[in-house]
């Protein structure tokens, strides 16, 4: 949840947080930093958000290894599963693995292909053309390239893309 919808975002931190306990932490290191993630979790009624049956405060503490200080970041989730169908433990792994795919696709998609400023905005070419950026995509990452922005100036050459999609 971000703080650009103020209201839910209110709610939200109306939420008794110091009286919610602690209820999964994970810590980790690794691209020279160590982390630690506190995680709560609160059962709602009546937010203003469909369907929310929980919120997920997540608490991440982190600083370079071979430092003292710790930076805070405090984000909230919003999940409409109840407290049966999600343990805290299981929402903090998707909310984790939610950063990959943003780190991967979404990051991808923003800043290599500019698909922000893009001004194509009627009928269906925007879905269009976010389905050829996809497959742009995913063809030079099938092709081996780990970095796609070097990939994309690497097939400006028409014979060297038509090989890449097997076309001769």
């Amino acid at each position: 949840m971000k703080n650009n919808q103020r209201k839910l975002a209110a709610q939200l931190h109306r939420l008794p947080w110091k009286q919610v306990p602690v209820l999964h932490v994970q810590t980790g290191r690794g691209h020279g930093r160590e982390e630690r993630r506190l995680v709560q979790v609160v059962s709602v009624n009546g937010l203003l958000f469909p369907h929310a049956a929980q919120v997920l405060r997540i608490q991440r503490k982190r600083r370079r290894l071979g430092t003292k200080r710790w930076s805070t970041e405090t984000v909230d989730a919003v999940t409409d599963l109840t407290a049966d169908q999600a343990g805290a433990e299981e929402i903090t792994t998707w909310a984790r693995q939610h950063w990959t795919v943003e780190n991967t696709v979404h990051w991808c998609r923003d800043v290599t292909f500019r698909e922000d400023h893009c001004q194509v905005r009627t009928g269906n070419a925007p879905a269009l053309l976010a389905a050829i950026r996809d497959l742009v995509r995913g063809a030079l990452h099938a092709a081996g390239y780990a970095n796609i922005a070097t990939a994309r100036r690497g097939h400006t050459d028409p014979q060297r893309t038509l090989a890449l999609y097997r076309i001769d």
